[in-house]
């Protein structure tokens, strides 16, 4: 691995966007970006996912999930709080708006953005 220290890795891409708020499919998407946690992991690095977050957030809030309208006061808010503490950004393919808005808050802040697992330093290594 190329850095001396973990980095905290915000693994951004679609949770909602794309399941006509279907609870499965979000639950899919969310599954598709903890896939990407242990090789981060792995490589020496600390995964992120925002809604990890925002979802116990909600539910303390007493909110009825992602779908409930208080869900934009809590969801990319708590990206952009986090991405005050994160090192960098993996970015997953897929679309999605919020996973979008943390590509250009960590493009404005300067930080490293990923596109590819493969691309992150300690990855490849462990592969």
């Amino acid at each position: 691995m190329t850095t001396t220290k973990p980095l905290l890795i915000l693994i951004a891409g679609p949770y909602r966007s794309g399941t006509g708020d279907d609870p499965e499919l979000m639950a899919a998407n969310l599954r598709s970006l903890e896939e990407a946690a242990w090789p981060l992991f792995r490589a020496g690095h600390v995964p992120m996912i925002g809604e990890w977050v925002a979802l116990p957030v909600l539910r303390g809030a007493g909110a009825a999930g992602p779908t409930d309208p208080f869900a934009e006061q809590v969801m990319y808010p708590t990206a952009q709080r986090l991405l005050q503490h994160c090192d960098a950004v993996l970015r997953l393919p897929g679309a999605s708006t919020g996973a979008d808005q943390d590509v250009a808050i960590a493009q404005e802040r300067g930080l490293p953005v990923w596109y590819r697992l493969d691309d992150v330093p300690g990855v490849t290594a462990h592969v």
